[in-house]
């Protein structure tokens, strides 16, 4: 699926382009399929914090299998099967990638489970565990809590042993979340948010906020906290990125945590393959499962980020780019 320009879908299709060739620390990936996140949309449209060059192709999480490696690549080899998150390029056939954005997929983790796990699963685990710090026994409110991010949130919240409150837009989209554990929800479009949480919490407030809505949530969420509590900023799909008065982090002795998975995955990469085996071990044992909205083949690649941006889809959407690697 190549883009010519920024914008809606109409400028995009698919079309033939060369196989890209590896380079010496390079990994040529045959693209099993293609998950699909928030980002992918703010990159379509030119507001994402980076921009790629026209044109350029969507897309940013992926699994698949190597077909070659470059020749001082030590750690990957052909039939191998891998998951890769990177900016964009992932809705394609085939994908070359540095090696250090690969990493080998966990055992006994279908292409097609990796492509909807492995991006979101990673994010809410930098946010709870490396930035959260949680602890058994926590309160966790997870807004957005029905997307893809917000799900992996309360399924690791659970394993931690948290009291999982998660946060939506409806009744259906908070029924989601119940499905997947979360002890309590609230539906910030027809609620109060600061009079549900005291209801919840016996006046006490949540310990950890993971935010990935922003905008008008954000400072009821903020005025929730608990003691010593932390809000972890984990994007703003609200559109709306909003501004919190510095005294309330003050008042509570609160703290508020960036979650900038890529950065700390290129940063710190022997923590981020601690979480990767962690996120594997819990997928082996049945303590997380992936949740399918809806499945496209390549060639509806541009309906299905239609689907995504209009919120047609409950779950994560996935895009199949090579059934024959699937099915194998």
């Amino acid at each position: 699926m190549v883009c010519d320009r920024f914008g809606d879908m109409s400028h995009a299709g698919i079309r033939e382009v060369k196989t890209p060739e590896p380079g010496d620390h390079e990994v040529l990936i045959g693209v099993a399929a293609c998950g699909l996140n928030f980002p992918d949309l703010l990159i379509l449209e030119g507001k994402y914090q980076f921009t790629p060059e026209l044109p350029f192709i969507p897309g940013g999480e992926i699994t698949g299998v190597v077909l070659e490696a470059g020749r001082k690549v030590k750690d990957f080899y052909p039939g191998q099967e891998v998951f890769a998150i990177e900016r964009w390029g992932g809705l394609a056939g085939e994908i070359v990638l540095p090696e250090t954005r690969v990493f080998p997929l966990p055992g006994g983790m279908p292409l097609k489970e990796g492509a909807l796990l492995m991006y979101n699963f990673s994010t809410a685990l930098y946010a709870l565990k490396n930035r959260g710090e949680a602890r058994q026994g926590q309160v966790l409110l997870v807004s957005g809590a029905s997307g893809g991010v917000g799900l992996a949130a309360v399924q690791l919240g659970k394993v931690y042993g948290l009291e999982v409150i998660a946060a939506a837009g409806s009744p259906e989209n908070l029924a989601l979340c119940a499905a997947y554990g979360a002890d309590h929800l609230l539906n910030y479009n027809e609620e109060n948010i600061r009079e549900r949480l005291k209801e919840i919490t016996a006046m006490k407030g949540a310990d950890l906020v993971l935010d990935t809505v922003g905008g008008r949530f954000a400072g009821p969420a903020v005025r929730s906290l608990a003691w010593a509590g932390k809000y972890l900023v984990t994007g703003f799909a609200s559109g709306e990125i909003p501004a919190v008065p510095l005294n309330l982090l003050l008042l509570k002795g609160a703290d508020i945590r960036g979650v900038f998975w890529g950065k700390f995955s290129r940063e710190e990469p022997l923590k981020q393959q601690q979480n990767v085996d962690e996120i594997g071990r819990y997928y082996s044992e049945g303590r997380i499962r992936a949740c399918i909205g809806r499945e496209y083949a390549l060639d509806e690649a541009v309906q299905a980020l239609e689907d995504f941006k209009e919120r047609k889809i409950k779950g994560k959407a996935v895009v199949i780019c090579n059934p024959a690697l699937i099915a194998g």
